[in-house]
């Protein structure tokens, strides 16, 4: 394959929210920095911001303060938070909201002038445009390039195991990209697909997350010994039956409560947070008094306009079920029903172990977004905000990098017979070893392949959704079938060694399958490794059905020699002093 070479001082992989954010601060802040950030697709509709949103679900709304943002992520997920990551991230809420507005984004607002909240902490926004919007700002930046249609496989590392850059695969040009740089930024986002979805065949990528979210950030940090957290937190949507599309809009917009079959609003008994409100719908079938739905029979003409439109800025198939089935809300309750389980940072606490800088434990290696981990219900905003630390971060790096590089250049220079050899930044993976593993795997293997890439996707999400708590087991588990899983996962990506390739696009079916894998085998040792049930549904562990107080931990591991490690950690809390913090 032919070989792209670039170089840079900071690396951005993936250009969602955060990474476009990174982008942008580092275009604002420090122009002298030049920046390259790799897109697995076209930046103007990627990530998931792709089609849209109506609301900006972070915001530190008139008579509240960010101290109250990180109490509602905690209570919701019930402690096991960083809470200085969540200030700090709280802190900037308001912030890159006024930023994103100068770009261009319309945010709604009343006659006085002042924006128009959905509860306490959302806005409405008219946002179907907001990712061009954000495209369109990095690409005019003078010191970042963007490189598009380019599948990021793993990090480079210096001899001394610091990010050193990245590598991917150019699906266009069938070619090797091979990017140095003095820092990397990862906003890859979570993963999607790990699990049997609603729909099969054709419609099996009508789904809640992404489905081109393969984890390949988590992937490419494990396989570099970076530290995860909170894999277990598992994040399970409650959406609309079929469409998949987001229940919020009804639940806040019109007070749409969930009732069952029988009329009946249960949702008292079960609690409120995200986690329980899946859980009641779940319990409520299994009990048979489903379906359940949000009642939103005899809203108003003018309501039911409303939802439409809401739903054409970010989930039109929704609009478009109602207006083909004559069913809208206001004549007909809407169903909801839980997709699968995924792995994502921007609503459960899942990802990276980082520091305040978003730095992880793999030198140079920053992360943002969805898989920044300990900072969950981030939402749009909170990866602007994290996209906007990690930038910052990364800058100081460079900084810190360029000097000690200058301090060794003298020191060589004053003492040239010296003994001292100085320390290569130079990745140990050279672009000739890459492009020569990557010509392997698009040879005619010695036998054909028994298998496909879709099939063995296939064989993972039946395993995880039959014994890892997918949704044809309700969200429950066994230690037992746990250990069944892990088995099957080991036994599938053994097989997923022998696929080979015939073009830039199957090398990315390849690479994809074996992110999920790898990410799946991480999953499951975090649900044996979290011994009690503390979120009903999101990690239902049928053998230690109660919460355990000894488990108010944080599940961490990192990938040894091919083993998983877990790692139990201590939470991180606010003292008192900090936990009263006014918004600026």
């Amino acid at each position: 394959m032919k070989i792209l070479e670039k170089r840079a001082d900071i690396l951005i992989i993936g250009g969602g929210a955060a990474g476009c954010f990174a982008a942008l601060t580092l275009a604002k802040e420090r122009p002298d920095l030049s920046v390259v950030l790799l897109e697995k697709a076209g930046l103007k509709r990627s990530g998931c911001l792709a089609a849209g949103v109506n609301a900006l679900n972070a915001y530190i709304t008139p008579g509240h303060v960010p101290q109250d943002y990180v109490d509602y992520a905690s209570k919701d997920a019930d402690g096991i938070v960083r809470e200085d990551l969540l200030l700090q991230m709280s802190e900037g809420l308001n912030d890159v909201t006024r930023d994103v507005e100068k770009l261009g984004l319309i945010i709604l607002k009343d006659k006085d002038g002042n924006y128009v909240s959905r509860g306490w902490r959302n806005l409405k926004i008219n946002g179907e445009n907001i990712k061009p919007i954000l495209a369109k700002a990095v690409k005019a930046a003078k010191n970042v390039e963007v490189l598009e249609h380019v599948d990021v496989v793993d990090l480079l590392k210096d001899a001394d195991g610091h990010a050193a850059g990245a590598w991917g695969v150019a699906l266009r040009e069938e070619a090797v990209v091979y990017v140095r740089a003095r820092a990397v930024i990862c906003a890859t986002g979570g993963a999607a697909g790990l699990y049997r979805p609603n729909h099969p065949g054709e419609a099996r990528h009508c789904v809640w997350y992404p489905p081109f979210n393969t984890g390949a950030g988590y992937a490419m940090g494990l396989r570099a010994g970076a530290e995860m957290t909170s894999f277990e937190m598992r994040f399970i949507a409650l959406r609309c039956k079929d469409t998949i599309a987001p229940t919020g809009t009804l639940a806040q917009g019109v007070g749409a409560p969930q009732v069952n079959a029988r009329g009946e609003k249960y949702q008292a008994k079960y609690g409120n947070t995200t986690s329980e409100r899946l859980y009641a719908v779940v319990s409520e079938n299994l009990a048979g008094r489903g379906p359940c739905y949000l009642e939103t029979r005899g809203i108003s003409e003018k309501a039911e306009t409303s939802l439409e439109k809401a739903y054409l800025n970010m989930a039109p198939a929704q609009t478009m079920k109602w207006r083909e089935t004559g069913l809208g809300p206001r004549i007909a309750d809407v169903e909801v029903e839980g997709t699968e389980p995924y792995v994502v940072g921007g609503h459960t606490a899942s990802g990276y172990w980082v520091d305040g800088d978003r730095q992880t434990t793999v030198s140079g290696l920053f992360a943002a977004g969805d898989v920044a981990g300990g900072c969950p219900q981030k939402y749009v905003t909170g990866a602007f905000v994290e996209g906007k630390i990690a930038a910052k971060g990364a800058a100081k790096y460079v900084e810190r990098a360029k000097a000690e590089a200058e301090h060794r250049t003298k020191a060589k220079a004053a003492n040239p017979a010296g003994n001292e050899q100085a320390a290569s930044s130079a990745p140990v993976q050279t672009p000739e070893e890459i492009a020569a593993r990557m010509t392997e795997l698009l040879a005619p293997p010695d036998e054909p392949s028994l298998f496909t890439p879709d099939a063995l996707e296939e064989a993972m999400q039946q395993t995880m959704d039959e014994y890892a708590g997918g949704i044809g087991a309700h969200y429950r588990y066994t230690e037992r079938q746990l250990d069944l899983a892990a088995k099957h996962i080991d036994r599938i990506t053994h097989l997923s060694d022998d696929l080979r390739a015939s073009d830039a696009y199957g090398l990315l079916k390849i690479f994809e399958l074996q992110e999920r894998l790898l990410v799946c085998k991480v999953l499951i040792e975090h649900l044996k490794a979290r011994k009690e049930t503390r979120w009903h549904s999101f990690a239902e562990n049928l053998d230690y059905p109660e919460k355990n107080p000894a488990f108010a931990k944080y599940v961490n591991s990192r990938l040894i020699d091919g083993k998983v490690k877990i790692i139990l950690r201590d939470l991180v809390q606010l003292p008192p002093s900090q936990r009263e913090v006014p918004l600026s």
